[in-house]
This record gives C-alpha cells, structure tokens and sequence, in this order.
C-alpha cells in the first residue's frame, strides 16, 4: 500500500536535487591556479583558489584525497571520483583542476611530460597551472582549492 508523499519527504527531494544540481556552481572559471606548498614537518598548509566542497574527512571539513607520495615531482594523479587532478609542478608546490577538460567535458586520463591530458581529442594543459599547451581545448582547466596536512592532500 503506498502512501501519498508528505510535505517534507516533497522538501527533502527537492533540496537534494538541488544540491546536485548546484555541484560546482562556485567555480570562477578564471584560470586562477590553486597552490599548497610544504615542507618536511608542516602540519598545514593552505590553497587558494577557486572553492569546491567535499565530504568532510576530517577536523577542518576538507575531503581526503590521497597522500602527498602518490603525487610525482612533476606530475600529478588523476582522482576520478571527485573529478579532480593534484600536481606538484616543483617539489612541495600542490596544484589542483577540475579533471574535465574544457574542449567537450570528457575526463582526463594521464599525467605525463608536464600536461594533465585528455584522450577524448588530444587537448593537453599545463601542470603549473592549467593552461592549454595543446588543443582543441581553448579554456584552462578551473583550478580547485587543496590543503596538505602533514602527508595527506585534502580537498578544501
């Protein structure tokens, strides 16, 4: 026997809806890269840029990503699942972009010779800061926010 729907199961549904909907709505689009550095026994250190809300994994509300070994001097990782691609252009610098590139919306799947790359057409950005260094894509990958506390990277 089903139930009419109440009021607040109506508010509920709504409400979740629009939260997915506005997934990265705060993204500026200007290009502007977002950075941590850190050294051997920091505790912290901040990124800014453009901001993306994670699920809080721990005590300042930023979602865990991985650890810092996992990202090569010089390279990145690709996190597929948040949609999102951690460098570290020079050692103890971070970055992070959106993983999807600019040109159709495909996800990247590489980090090699210094670009994050997309194999959908061939688009390359830049790790340092996501800029194009190979098209079709014309537009940088939107930076993201990260901290590092102690080894690991969290999305802010």
């Amino acid at each position: 026997m089903n139930q009419p729907a109440t009021r607040r199961t109506l508010l509920a549904t709504g409400a979740a809806t629009l939260a997915v909907c506005c997934v990265g709505c705060g993204d500026k689009g200007d290009g502007s890269s977002a950075t941590a550095s850190t050294s051997p026994g920091d505790e912290s250190a901040s990124a800014s840029g453009t901001s993306d809300s994670g699920t809080s994994d721990s005590d300042d509300g930023g979602q865990a990503l991985g650890s810092v070994s996992e990202i090569p001097e010089g390279g990145g990782k690709i996190f597929a699942a948040q949609k999102v691609v951690v460098t570290q252009p020079t050692k103890g610098e971070y970055k992070a972009f959106s993983a999807i590139c600019t040109h159709q919306g495909c996800t990247m799947n590489e980090v090699a010779n210094g670009t994050v790359d997309c194999s959908c057409h061939g688009s390359r950005f830049r790790i340092s800061d996501g800029s194009v260094a190979q098209g079709p894509a014309t537009q940088p990958l939107a930076a993201k926010e990260i901290t590092v506390h102690g080894n690991t990277v969290h999305l802010a």
